[in-house]
């Protein structure tokens, strides 16, 4: 398999981390949003939608979307599971996911952080005040979605899953902004749970080939 993917992609990390955890070999071939690899023809000719990350599978077919990709890695490589085996437990995973994937990543991704510097002339502070805001506030329903569920070591229970895979990443970026994570009591204590997994450890930023100082 070949995973085009950015360091600091949170939806790049989601996809490493279930690798990982999957024990899946894969070629690393980045692609620097930053520089704006992504709009150029070689990866445009992969992405339709110039967004990483995309999965080459083994037959050659070029998947995107992180989530869907993660789910595609499940189902052919079951083990060990991202999505518990009851229906009732996988659709908790997947909100759980979807609450970090679909309400709180889409606030303060690259593209929409740099419309709002470069098309509304919004100046550093407060692009970096309106990150903070959108995090700390869909982190705040996590936390008090965790408290809903019954406890465990991570998001979900003992072992990790989709929704690991998903706050990793967030909490990640967010402590590059300076996102206060006080009194996330379960939220936090599942993602050093995740940081202690070697998974976790070997598809952070830092571990990546095209990690830049």
């Amino acid at each position: 398999m070949k995973l085009y993917n950015y360091f600091r992609s949170s939806a790049s990390f989601r996809v490493r981390i279930a690798l990982e955890l999957k024990g899946l070999s894969y070629e690393y071939l980045p692609v620097h949003l930053v520089k704006g690899e992504q709009k150029q023809e070689a990866y445009s000719a992969v992405s339709a939608s110039q967004l990483v990350p995309t999965l080459q599978t083994d037959e050659g077919e070029l998947l995107g979307q992180s989530m869907a990709i993660v789910e595609y890695l499940d189902e052919t490589h079951p083990e060990p599971p991202l999505l518990p085996r009851d229906a009732l437990g996988r659709a908790r995973v997947r909100a759980l996911a979807q609450l970090v994937a679909c309400e709180i990543h889409p606030h303060n991704n690259l593209r929409v952080l740099k419309y709002l510097v470069r098309e509304l002339k919004v100046d550093e502070a407060a692009k970096n005040a309106w990150y903070r805001h959108w995090v700390r506030d869909g982190l705040e329903k996590f936390e008090q979605e965790l408290a809903r569920l019954p406890a465990g070591t991570y998001c979900y229970g003992d072992t990790p899953t989709l929704a690991d895979c998903c706050l990793v990443p967030q909490i990640f970026n967010g402590k590059r902004f300076g996102v206060d994570f006080t009194g996330l009591t379960r939220t936090m204590a599942a993602f050093e749970a995740c940081m202690r997994h070697p998974a976790f450890q070997k598809a952070q930023p830092s571990s990546c080939p095209d990690n830049e100082a």
